[in-house]
């Protein structure tokens, strides 16, 4: 068989023959890769000014990169760039076109780093942006719940523990419960930004290099708060990439856990919210149907993300130092979970801006279920100077007779309630109606509706 011997001119004299096909398709990354096009650029055109700088190649060599670089670019960006398979990966075939258009300078442009340091500060800076991109989407995210929040702060709906009826609450402290989740989700990114801020760069293949280079200068320039500290570290690490998956699966369970609530609350049975025909789809056999396909869609992102976070993990669990090529295996991992998560805040940004909730269907099914049952016990202990757990067990017996009748709580008379507790007096019903306790919990971070506009009003200012 022919063999292709088109990659030995990257690696010299040492192999004799190319690449088997099946060698070739299982080596090469660039069908993948070629997407860190943008950061392979700008990291090669820091390498070559600083290696100007120190005199390690001549201003006109460094020129000369300078300017080829920003034609690769172009031409990548207008589509009229070929990539080979046969040069492996998207640092490959830069270098090679690059060389192809200016000569030996470009021969010039690999002194004093590795691919190790090239690839793992190219997928650094790739990394960084979707750090920023989650950020950005997860503020619009949560401004879309903090507008629902505004408008709802007083709207009554059942709380909810084992999916059961438990307190009334206000539509506006659910959704903040929301942000709430987000903004932890906002700060995992930030922090994970912060320390993946050093730039690898000058690493080397793994023990640095014998050129004068400056690592500071290239750092500086690429954006990066420093240097790596350790150049065996440098070429191996992937914790940045592991700590943007592991933010991201996070970030997925709590945008699939609103999007769960969405298809319950969106059912005939609860009525709570209606989802516009912008997030929703007919059946092709019943014509009632209006199915939250979009809901249910990003209900199951989480399971590639999530798989894909395992998947890095379970690469990088027993590789001995420093690099290995089973890290190549890091990158589609990364691509997807980024390119599932910022497709997910985007439809999950539409869909809370858009959804109506039915106030009336919310204050119906939270005057149901016994709601104010914990009211009718915290009086108890208030007024009459019942432990907790006697008025407990009191409530209990007026919940069984309620239930009994086929009316809720408010609905008993006074002389049933005194059969549960000759102490129960007329008063009682102040605190039985699902507006009274709502407005009740007033104690910080609870759903009465001025410590709701609390918190809204704490969220505006925080996110501008």
């Amino acid at each position: 068989m022919t063999q292709d011997n088109s990659a030995n001119s990257m690696w010299g004299g040492r192999f004799a023959t190319g690449p088997d096909a099946i060698m070739t398709a299982i080596n090469a990354s660039i069908s993948f890769d070629k997407r860190l096009y943008a950061q392979d650029i700008a990291g090669s055109r820091a390498h070559a000014a600083m290696l100007a700088a120190q005199g390690i190649i001549t201003e006109e060599d460094a020129t000369a990169i300078r300017q080829g670089l920003l034609t690769i670019l172009s031409e990548i960006e207008a589509g009229r760039f070929q990539f080979s398979e046969a040069l492996e990966d998207i640092h490959l075939n830069i270098e090679s076109k690059l060389t192809e258009m200016i000569g030996e300078a470009g021969k010039r442009l690999h002194t004093g780093r590795s691919r190790n340091d090239q690839v793992a500060v190219d997928f650094r800076l790739w990394t960084r942006d979707q750090c920023d991109a989650a950020i950005t989407g997860l503020t619009a995210l949560m401004q879309a719940f903090l507008a629902q929040a505004e408008a709802g702060a007083d709207w009554i709906m059942p709380g909810f523990t084992h999916l059961q009826t438990a307190q009334p609450v206000t539509w506006g402290h659910h959704m903040l419960a929301y942000v709430e989740m987000l903004a932890r989700d906002r700060s995992r990114f930030e922090d994970a930004r912060r320390r993946m801020n050093e730039c690898p760069l000058g690493a080397a293949a793994l023990a640095g290099t014998g050129f004068p280079i400056d690592r500071h200068m290239t750092a500086s320039a690429l954006g990066f708060d420093r240097p790596t500290a350790n150049s065996l570290d440098s070429v191996s690490d992937r914790d940045f990439a592991l700590e943007f998956l592991s933010a991201s699966a996070i970030c997925a369970t709590h945008l699939s856990r609103f999007a769960e609530e969405l298809v319950i609350w969106s059912t005939a049975q609860f009525r709570f919210v209606k989802l516009s025909d912008k997030w929703t789809t007919g059946s092709s056999i019943m014509p009632q149907k209006k199915n939250p396909d979009a809901a249910e869609l990003l209900r199951a992102k989480i399971g590639r993300i999530l798989g894909s976070t395992v998947a890095l993990f379970t690469i990088m669990k027993g590789l001995p130092l420093t690099y290995s090529k089973d890290m190549q295996e890091d990158k589609e991992q990364v691509f997807d979970a980024a390119d599932t998560l910022m497709l997910s805040l985007a439809a999950m940004t539409g869909m809370v801006s858009d959804m109506t909730a039915n106030r009336e269907a919310l204050h119906k099914a939270a005057s149901s279920g016994f709601s104010t049952a914990t009211d009718l016990a915290d009086w108890l202990v208030r007024s009459l100077g019942l432990p907790f757990r006697e008025a407990h067990h009191v409530t209990g017996r007026l919940v069984a007779l309620a239930e009994e009748k086929g009316c809720d709580l408010p609905d008993l008379s006074l002389s049933e309630m005194t059969s549960a507790h000759p102490g129960i007096t007329q008063e009682v019903y102040s605190v039985l109606g699902v507006e009274n306790s709502v407005r009740s919990r007033m104690s910080y971070g609870g759903t009465a509706p001025d410590q709701v506009r609390a918190q809204v009003a704490r969220w505006k200012t925080l996110l501008g």
